[in-house]
């Protein structure tokens, strides 16, 4: 069973795509399942964002899971295939290591990341798709994650996506503070976002939710007022700006709401972020004369601002990686020695057991104590080594090698001559 790692995310796949195998963070345990039934994997973890969709597991068929990734999401196979990628043993683990630590994230070093696989193995863990392979490696990457964010400069310096956006904002209108703004969800990224437009000191704040009473504890936090999220359609026009970011898995704002949100609005310009992977806002939406529309991936070029400067700091975090992936890799190659390892022990305590049994009733017997802990000596002696000293004069033509073997594993000095 050998570890693997399939995905597709922002470097290999646009938006358009990423969005067709998003899990909805409530299914993901059904998948998991789902996965575990169907096809011949052991351990299996999904890691589900607006930029990547990655499938960690433990398998002897790797193919297994691009199969299922395409049969769950009712996908061609051929859709989806030039977009993703599989990583075998080494590559999967410094990729995890490196997407925990932000090094491939489109925002480099941010740390929303770590939070977000945190996530995927807690559903994994529910869902009883975390094993022991999967477990470690996790609990590595986070620790590589903490390692690379606090002795190098990673984290310098980040442009947020919350950040992008207001910067993006500014563009469109002349000051944030004569402003009311709407934003859709109430999930960590838009909290992130309404913070830092809330720092501009906007004219208003609405949080419009499915869950009201969620909605109302953000906009408390905030000071703003919350409204349910089936008033969008009749609310929307007195909004200047839009920040969407929910789990729904089809567009909750359609070209027709816009429309007539723009006419009540008199073509007043409306600026909208679509953070939501799958898309919350309809594509053709970006097409209206005064409607400016932003997806995570138009995003993209502004969140380079400050790039330079951490760019050093990835030579670093590289290096650590690179050491931490080669310890992972050493245990992971003592995981298939434990059987052995167990039989070899159980053995040696059988033996250990009858032997000191047999002791026991000899000096229950009077026998001289010297004497039978003499024999009880030279007895589990010869028990531990009959198999070894049998293999090597029953050897044929492997007995040199066979001699190096038990050489080392009994640090013989190399000038003893095993066999003669």
């Amino acid at each position: 069973m050998a570890l693997f790692t399939l995905g597709i995310n922002h470097h290999t796949a646009p938006l358009s795509v990423r969005e067709q195998v998003a899990f909805h963070a409530d299914r993901v345990q059904q998948a998991l399942t789902d996965l575990k039934r169907c096809k011949p994997v052991h351990e299996a973890a999904i890691l589900s964002t607006c930029n990547r969709t990655e499938v960690y597991f433990a398998t002897d068929v790797p193919e297994a899971a691009a199969q299922w990734l395409a049969e769950y999401h009712r996908l061609p196979s051929q859709e989806i295939e030039p977009y993703l990628y599989t990583y075998p043993e080494r590559a999967a683990v410094r990729h995890a290591f490196r997407v925990a630590s932000g090094l491939d994230s489109m925002v480099l070093g941010e740390p929303q990341i770590l939070g977000q696989m945190k996530e995927a193995v807690r559903l994994a863990e529910e869902a009883g798709t975390l094993g022991t392979t999967l477990h470690k490696l996790f609990q590595h990457a986070f620790a590589v994650a903490k390692e690379v964010r606090s002795t190098t400069a990673i984290g310098a310096n980040i442009v947020s996506m919350a950040a992008a956006a207001v910067r993006l904002a500014e563009r469109i209108f002349e000051r944030i503070t004569d402003q009311k703004i709407l934003f859709i969800g109430a999930g960590e990224m838009i909290e992130l976002c309404a913070r830092h437009f809330s720092a501009q000191h906007p004219k208003q704040v609405v949080i419009a939710n499915r869950t009201v009473e969620r909605g109302l504890a953000l906009a408390d936090r905030l000071g703003g007022t919350a409204i349910r999220l089936e008033e969008l359609g009749e609310r929307l026009w007195q909004f200047d700006i839009v920040v969407s970011c929910t789990a729904s898995p089809l567009p909750i704002i359609g070209l027709g709401m816009v429309e007539r949100a723009i006419k009540l609005r008199r073509h007043r310009p409306v600026f909208m972020v679509d953070l939501a992977v799958p898309r919350d806002v309809e594509l053709e939406v970006g097409e209206l004369d005064d409607v400016f529309l932003y997806t995570v991936d138009d995003l993209a070029q502004v969140v380079e601002s400050g790039l330079e400067s951490r760019q050093a700091a990835v030579v670093d975090a590289e290096a650590i990686i690179a050491q931490r992936v080669d310890g992972f890799l050493r245990w992971l190659a003592t995981r298939g020695t434990v059987p052995v390892i167990r039989s070899l022990r159980d053995a040696a305590e059988r033996a250990r057991r009858h032997e000191v049994e047999h002791a026991l009733k000899l000096l229950a017997k009077g026998e001289d104590p010297a004497r039978v802990l003499d024999q009880f000596s030279h007895r589990l002696t010869n028990k531990f080594l009959h198999a070894p000293t049998q293999a090597l004069t029953q050897a044929g033509g492997g007995r040199d090698e066979l001699q190096s073997v038990v050489a080392h594993l009994f640090h013989l000095h190399p000038d003893c001559h095993l066999g003669e």
